[in-house]
C-alpha cells in the first residue's frame, strides 16, 4: 500500500499548555475517524496546523510539541497568530466561506489577505515536499488550502494527488464574485482527483471552470493538455456503528430518558455549531409561526437548541449570536408559561455521549441550514435512533439531502412552509416513522466514512493509473490517413468493434438503436476484405447482436465478452462458468431506483443487470445514479460482480468479464504481423485499449479524453473512415 499523506488546515489533535507541559489530544471527529485506519496502515503522514499559534509557545514547548506529534506521525505547520488572523479569519473564514455558501453580502469589499492565503499555503507545499517520498499519495483537504494541489504539481509533477472539497461549491455565477477566483480553480486543478459530496457541487466547479479557463469540461473529468482531473462524486458518511453502539449504552439511555422530561412533551431538537449558514434565525422564526398557527401545541412541544461557540473573536458572528438570542427572548416571552419555556438554549458543546442521548430524547431532528456542504449531524441523528423511530426535517440545500431523501425536505427560506413541515413530523404515525427511518438507518449504516476514504483512495489509484505508464493520455489525432495507411500496409487485420455510440448513435431506447441498411452493407464489405476479420464486442444481450447481426460473418461477442460467436460458427458459448446468485439479490435495487428516477429502467440481460437514465431528467438521473452507485458499491463488495459506468448507464457484470480479455484472446491467436483496429466510446472500451499491443490502432469516439491514439467525433465520422479502409482494400 503507498504511503498516503494527508494534508488539512488543522491536525486531528486538540493541544493544551499547563503547568505540566504540552498535552495533546486526539479528534474524535468524523474525517479524524476515517483517515485513522489509512494514516496508520499506509505509514503514512498527517500535516496541518497544531491549533496552537507558534508565538503563544516558547522554544522549549514547541520542541515538546512537536516530539509528541511526531511520535504519532503528526507532522505541524506552524503559524503565527497574525498569519492565522489573514489566512484563516481573513481570507477562508473572511471571503471564500461567505461565498462559497451564497451569502456574497457578507464578504468584505478587499482582498488584502490573498497575499497571506497564498504565503501559508506555500509553507504547507514546502513541507509536503519536505516530507513527500516517490510513490507517495497526497490528499489535501478543504478550502483552506485551494492553491495547494497546483503548487505541489509544480514542484512535484509526478506526484499523485488528491482533492476533497467538504464545503459546497456554489454556482458558477455566484463563484464569479470571489476574488482571485481564477487563481483558486488552477489551485485545484493541480489534483489528479477532485472530490465533493454532491453532483450539484461537480457541476457547479465544471461550469466555473469552463466559463473562466476556458477549458473543455466533461461529466467526469477535466482536460489540460495531456493531463486529465477525474471528478467524483464521494458523499461522506460517518461511523454509524460506532453511534449506534453508543446509543445502547445504558448511560446514554438513562440521559436520554432525563433529557426526554415529562411525558406528553414533544421535543423537537437542532445541534448546530454557530454560523450564520446554518439557518438558525429562520428555524426560530418558523417554530415561531408553528406555535402562533398551532394554539393547541402549547405546552406540548419544546425546541431544543444546542449551539456550539464557534469563531467568537469575528464580529459578525457576535452579532448573529445576539440575533439568536433576541428571537428566543422572544418566542419565550410570547408563549412561556411559568411550567413551560418553548426553548431551551444551550450556548456550549457537549461530551459525544450526552448529544447522542438527546438524539435518542428528540422526536423530531431540525437540521435546516441555508447552505451546507453535507451536514454530518443529520447522519449522527440516523445511526443513533436504534429504535427506527423520530423523524428527520432536513433541508434541501444541505449536501445530505441528495442521500437521506426519506427525511422531510424543506426550503429554509419558506418560512411557513418550514412550519408546516415542523407540524407534520409532529403529526406523523408511528409506523410511517419507523418505515423512514428503517431506510434512513440502512442508507447511513452502509456508507460508512469508512467506505468514503476507501472510495475516494481507490479513485486515486485510479488516477494515478491513468497518469502513467502504458495507461498515459495520448494526443489523440483526428487525421485517420496513417491508420488507414498501416491497417492497408498489414498482411491480415483484425478488427475490434464496439456497438452503441460507435457503430450507430445512441438511443434513449436502446431497443431502438438497430442497425440501418448502411450500416448492414458496410459491415458485410468490410468481412469480404482479403486476410479480415471482424468482430463487434458489445455490451448488449446476445438475443440482440444475434438478431441485428447473426446473419453475417463475423465475431460477435455480446455482454462484454461473456458471450462469444466466432464468424464461421453460429452457436454462442461463455467465457466461463458464473455464479448468478448476486442477480436476485441486487436486481431489486435497480427497480426500486428505477420507480424512483421517471425515464430510468432496468434491462435484464441474460448475465447481468443495467439501469439505464438517458431518457431522465441529467441532473435527477446523475444524482440517482450516485446515490445507486453507491449502494450497490457497498451490497457487491463481496460478490462475483463488477460495477460499470457508462454513458448514462450503470451496469453489473459478472467478475471475470471483459473487452480486455476479449481483445487479448483474439489478438493472440491472430496471424503474426497482423494490424489491429479497435474503436469505441466509453470506459469498457478504454480496458479493450490497454490490453492491446502499442501499435495497435485505437479509436476513440466523442468529447472525453482516453488514451486511444485517434479521435472520432461521431459515428458517421467512423463510419466514413470505415468506407475509406473498405475503398483503400478492395
Amino acid at each position: 500500500m503507498p504511503r498516503l499523506l494527508i494534508v488539512s488546515n488543522r491536525l486531528p489533535v486538540t493541544v493544551s499548555v499547563g503547568p505540566d507541559g504540552v498535552r495533546t489530544e486526539r479528534s474524535v471527529g468524523g474525517l479524524a475517524t476515517g483517515l485513522s485506519a489509512p494514516h496508520s496502515t499506509s505509514n503514512g503522514l498527517w500535516i496541518g496546523w497544531p491549533g496552537l499559534p507558534s508565538d503563544e509557545l516558547d522554544e522549549t514547548a514547541r520542541a515538546e510539541l512537536d516530539r509528541e506529534l511526531r511520535a504519532e506521525r503528526l507532522e505541524p505547520v506552524h503559524l503565527t497568530s497574525d498569519q492565522l488572523a489573514r489566512y484563516y479569519t481573513g481570507f477562508s473564514n473572511g471571503i471564500v466561506w461567505p461565498v462559497f455558501h451564497y451569502l456574497t453580502d457578507r464578504a468584505p469589499p478587499g482582498i488584502a489577505d490573498f497575499d497571506e492565503y497564498l504565503a501559508v499555503n506555500r509553507t504547507f507545499a514546502d513541507r509536503v515536499v519536505e516530507l513527500y517520498q516517490p510513490g507517495d499519495r497526497i490528499w489535501v483537504h478543504d478550502y483552506h488550502l485551494f492553491p495547494l494541489p497546483g503548487l505541489l504539481r509544480e514542484r512535484l509533477p509526478d506526484a499523485t494527488i488528491g482533492f476533497f472539497l467538504h464545503i459546497p461549491f456554489p454556482a458558477p455565477e455566484v463563484f464569479r464574485t470571489l476574488p482571485r477566483r481564477r487563481e483558486v480553480l488552477r489551485g485545484m486543478l493541480g489534483a489528479d482527483l477532485i472530490g465533493m459530496h454532491a453532483i450539484g457541487y461537480l457541476r457547479h466547479f465544471s461550469g466555473a471552470v469552463h466559463h473562466l479557463l476556458g477549458l473543455p469540461t466533461d461529466v467526469d473529468q477535466i482536460v489540460i493538455g495531456e493531463r486529465a482531473v477525474q471528478l467524483r462524486v464521494i458523499p461522506m458518511g460517518i461511523d454509524g456503528q460506532r453511534f449506534s453502539s453508543l446509543a445502547e449504552e445504558p448511560a446514554v439511555e438513562a440521559a436520554s430518558a432525563e433529557f426526554r422530561g415529562e411525558t406528553g412533551v414533544r421535543m423537537m431538537l437542532g445541534i448546530d455549531r454557530l454560523d450564520y449558514s446554518k439557518g438558525l434565525p429562520r428555524r426560530l422564526l418558523a417554530f415561531e409561526h408553528l406555535l402562533r398557527t398551532n394554539p393547541e401545541l402549547f405546552g406540548k412541544v419544546r425546541m431544543v437548541m444546542l449551539v456550539v461557540p464557534s469563531r467568537e473573536d469575528v464580529g459578525a458572528y457576535q452579532e448573529f449570536r445576539d440575533t439568536i438570542n433576541a428571537l428566543i427572548g422572544r418566542i419565550n416571552g410570547a408563549f412561556g408559561t411559568p411550567t413551560w419555556t418553548p426553548v431551551h438554549y444551550m450556548y456550549r458543546g457537549l461530551p459525544e455521549a450526552e448529544v447522542v442521548a438527546l438524539y435518542r430524547a428528540a422526536d423530531v431532528m431540525l437540521v435546516t441550514p441555508i447552505r451546507d456542504g453535507m451536514n454530518l449531524v443529520a447522519k449522527e441523528y440516523v445511526a443513533a435512533r436504534i429504535d427506527e423511530d423520530g423523524v428527520l426535517v432536513l433541508s434541501e440545500f444541505a449536501g445530505a439531502a441528495d442521500e437521506l431523501v426519506e427525511a422531510i425536505l424543506v426550503n429554509p427560506y419558506e418560512i411557513e412552509e418550514m412550519a408546516e413541515a415542523f407540524r407534520q413530523a409532529l403529526a406523523m404515525p408511528a409506523d410511517e416513522r419507523g418505515r423512514r427511518m428503517g431506510l434512513l438507518r440502512e442508507r447511513v449504516l452502509g456508507h460508512t466514512v469508512h467506505d468514503w476514504v476507501s472510495v475516494f483512495l481507490a479513485a486515486l489509484e485510479d488516477a494515478a493509473a491513468t497518469r502513467g505508464g502504458r495507461t498515459e493520455l495520448r494526443s489523440a489525432r483526428t487525421d485517420l490517413s496513417s491508420a488507414i495507411d498501416a491497417l492497408a500496409e498489414a498482411r491480415s487485420r483484425l478488427l475490434l468493434l464496439d456497438y452503441d455510440g460507435t457503430l450507430v448513435p445512441f438511443n434513449v431506447e436502446p431497443e431502438r438503436a438497430v442497425p440501418d441498411a448502411e450500416l448492414l452493407e458496410l459491415l458485410r464489405e468490410l468481412t469480404r476484405l482479403p486476410e479480415t476479420e471482424v468482430h463487434v464486442v458489445s455490451g448488449r444481450p446476445r438475443r440482440f447482436l444475434q438478431r441485428w447481426l447473426g446473419a453475417l460473418p463475423l465475431g460477435l461477442h455480446a455482454e462484454h465478452g461473456a458471450w462469444s460467436r466466432p464468424p464461421a460458427a453460429s452457436e454462442w458459448t461463455t467465457a466461463m462458468p458464473f455464479d448468478l446468485e448476486w442477480r436476485e439479490l441486487l436486481r431489486p435495487v435497480l427497480e426500486d431506483f428505477a420507480k424512483r428516477t421517471p425515464g430510468a429502467f432496468v434491462e435484464d440481460k441474460e448475465l447481468g443487470l443495467a439501469w439505464h437514465w438517458r431518457a431522465a431528467d441529467p441532473t435527477i438521473g446523475a444524482r440517482h445514479a450516485n446515490e445507486l452507485g453507491l449502494n450497490l458499491l457497498h451490497m457487491a463488495a463481496n460478490l462475483p460482480v463488477d460495477l460499470l459506468l457508462g454513458h448514462d448507464v450503470l451496469e453489473l457484470r459478472p467478475q471475470g468479464v471483459s473487452k480486455a480479455l476479449v481483445g487479448q484472446r483474439l489478438a493472440a491467436q491472430a496471424p503474426a504481423g497482423s494490424a489491429i483496429l479497435a474503436a469505441g466510446d466509453d470506459r469498457t472500451d478504454e480496458e479493450l485499449f490497454a490490453s492491446l499491443p502499442d501499435e495497435a490502432i485505437t479509436v476513440h469516439l466523442g468529447p472525453r479524453t482516453s488514451q486511444a491514439r485517434f479521435s472520432v467525433t461521431t459515428t458517421e465520422g467512423f463510419r466514413e473512415f470505415l468506407r475509406a479502409l473498405v475503398a483503400e482494400l478492395r
